[in-house]
């Protein structure tokens, strides 16, 4: 088989795991921006709070995505590794349809990447800090 369709996929998924990578942090950025900012404008916290969790959610689906690319990227590299790699290159979504859970562990597998801590900040301080604003002044 040819080593060089290896290198190319795993270039390729190299390249959209970091992409994720960054749209991951773009969303954090934009979650603590409307954060701060709708407090600044007294916007309700049930709003504020509603959105930071869509933003959470939202990030911990490109990170279950990421996942996936990681899981064939390490799959990739060890084909690499051998002086003749005999599994098919650029199988992707093969694999993936092959092994795709139900819909109710898919949601499970979106709930369990927001649990991760590097997923979880800053939506969780976020939340403590709409909380706290609500008892400081909503009380």
């Amino acid at each position: 088989m040819d080593s060089s369709l290896l290198g190319l996929e795993w270039q390729t998924l190299q390249n959209n795991h970091e992409q994720h990578e960054k749209n991951a942090l773009l969303i954090k950025l934009a979650s603590l921006t409307l954060g701060i900012g709708g407090l600044a404008l007294s916007l309700p916290l049930l709003w504020i709070g509603f959105t930071v969790l869509l933003a959470w959610g939202l990030e911990s689906i490109f990170k279950t995505y990421q996942a996936r690319l990681s899981e064939r990227l390490l799959r990739v590299e060890a084909m690499l590794g051998k002086p003749q790699p005999t599994d098919v290159p650029m199988q992707l979504h093969t694999e993936w349809a092959a092994s795709r859970p139900g819909g109710a562990a898919l949601i499970a597998g979106y709930a369990l990447s927001a649990c991760r801590p590097t997923v979880a900040f800053p939506y969780l301080p976020i939340l403590l800090m709409l909380g706290i604003d609500y008892l400081l002044f909503c009380i």
